[in-house]
């Protein structure tokens, strides 16, 4: 480590020792006060109910690999839809691996066998993500839930993200064969671009960084023919149009995704995938319908604000902040989850193989020290005005935000600074949690 590097560090935690000391009690004895304490969904039966009045209903996670985030965002997500009505689930997943998943939850023609099949095939790092024992009880849950309703009214489970791409290239290409033969041939053409980057995206970036391709027109070209020629696919439901449609985008968006990333040095890669999530998750409320209601899975960072958290000097966007900018703060639900301490599932880098990692105690000055100082060892936070003008609450402190690359020793750097009654509607806390169950 340089010397700049290592002044730096030892500043900013001299930095969050100092700011933060001072402020500890007041907050501490705030959070005390307002800690609802659960252990089963009925303890925060209130806060759902609130929640059910919205349009959307975001749910966080501290990481990709927590066990307890999981199984309370799937309690929250069962009462949603079986007391209240929400129509659809979208996640941080790959589109069309996912929907075979969302073919199974609705029993539709050649759909799989049983959840675990889906799950167990997902062969895109990180697998465990969605491979695990907690989404496949949930799946099973949507299954027996969706059974004997009709078409109409099964709760779908949909990826919303941008990747995977070339399989949503297949998906699209053998629609079209099956569908509209003439608009197949069509699509080739426009797809062609790509032929010579053998599936690899970071390839085909390069190329269009060294200044030799450049497919983005192809893509629009393509999304534009898909949505003009929606006559022409009249053979297809609209949900089975949307499926069309929507891994066109998946497609084009990864293709701008990837371009960015390799081309630019700002915040425009991470923006054009974030946008694509919203638009995704937007997609799907205008194909349930205009009372629709949708639950979304993502990570903290992609579901609270990022206006309030330094996500903002760095002019990133991501799904809360767009989604409470369209539909108005009032019809928006976000709920973050966090931990003191536990394990994860995790990868020390890209492509690694999955690890059960210890995850070290919260550092001094963050957020989930605060709610560990309590002495309370789960309990939700429901936001409100007081403490949106709690004069200690609304400065901004550290949040832990894990990756599925994951390095314990390095975990003091993983902490975004946020205020964290801004960024979030609820918190949901947990002083210990435990790993992922992996089915792979």
């Amino acid at each position: 480590m340089t010397d700049v590097r290592l002044f730096s560090l030892v500043f900013y935690l001299l930095f969050m020792h100092l700011n933060c000391k001072g402020a500890d009690n007041n907050l501490v004895t705030h959070l005390q006060s307002k800690a609802i304490i659960f252990d089963k969904i009925s303890d925060i039966d209130h806060v759902i109910g609130i929640a059910a009045d919205k349009r959307l209903v975001l749910m966080g996670e501290a990481s990709h690999g927590t066990h307890e985030y999981y199984v309370w965002r799937d309690s929250i997500s069962r009462e949603l839809i079986s007391r209240h009505g929400f129509q659809f689930i979208a996640v941080e997943g790959d589109w069309a691996s996912l929907y075979e998943l969302n073919r199974y939850v609705k029993n539709m023609p050649g759909a799989a066998q049983n959840a675990g099949e889906v799950l167990k095939g997902l062969d895109r790092w990180p697998q465990w993500m969605w491979g695990n024992e907690e989404v496949m009880a949930l799946a099973e849950w949507l299954r027996d839930y969706n059974d004997g309703r009709p078409e109409s009214l099964k709760v779908g489970f949909y990826g919303m993200d941008v990747y995977d791409e070339w399989r949503s290239k297949d998906a699209l290409l053998s629609i079209l064969q099956h569908s509209a033969p003439d608009l197949y041939i069509q699509a080739r053409e426009h797809l062609e671009c790509f032929s010579l980057f053998e599936r690899d995206s970071w390839l085909y970036a390069r190329s269009v960084a060294s200044g030799v391709s450049d497919c983005s027109e192809r893509m629009a070209e393509l999304v534009a023919l898909i949505e003009e020629e929606r006559s022409a696919l009249d053979g297809l439901s609209d949900y089975e149009y949307v499926n069309l449609l929507q891994n066109a985008m998946v497609f084009k968006n990864a293709e701008k995704f990837y371009r960015k990333t390799t081309t630019r040095r700002d915040a425009s890669s991470w923006n054009s995938r974030a946008t694509h999530m919203h638009k995704t998750v937007g997609r799907l409320l205008d194909l349930y319908g205009e009372e629709a209601q949708g639950i979304v899975w993502a990570h903290n960072t992609h579901i609270g604000d990022a206006r309030y958290t330094d996500m903002a000097g760095l002019n990133q966007v991501n799904i809360g902040q767009l989604s409470r900018e369209q539909h108005g703060e009032e019809n928006i639900f976000l709920i973050g989850f966090g931990t003191f301490r536990g394990t994860v599932q995790a990868g020390s880098s890209w492509g690694s193989r999955r690890q059960k990692m210890r995850i070290p105690r919260a550092i001094s000055g963050s957020f989930e020290k605060m709610c560990y100082n309590t002495g309370l060892d789960q309990f939700l936070l429901h936001f409100d005005d007081d403490d949106r003008n709690h004069p200690e609450f609304t400065k901004a402190i550290g949040n832990r935000a894990i990756g599925v690359v994951y390095n314990p020793q390095n975990d003091f750097r993983q902490f975004v600074r946020t205020v964290v009654p801004y960024r979030y509607d609820a918190f949901m806390y947990f002083e210990e949690t435990n790993a992922l169950r992996p089915l792979h």
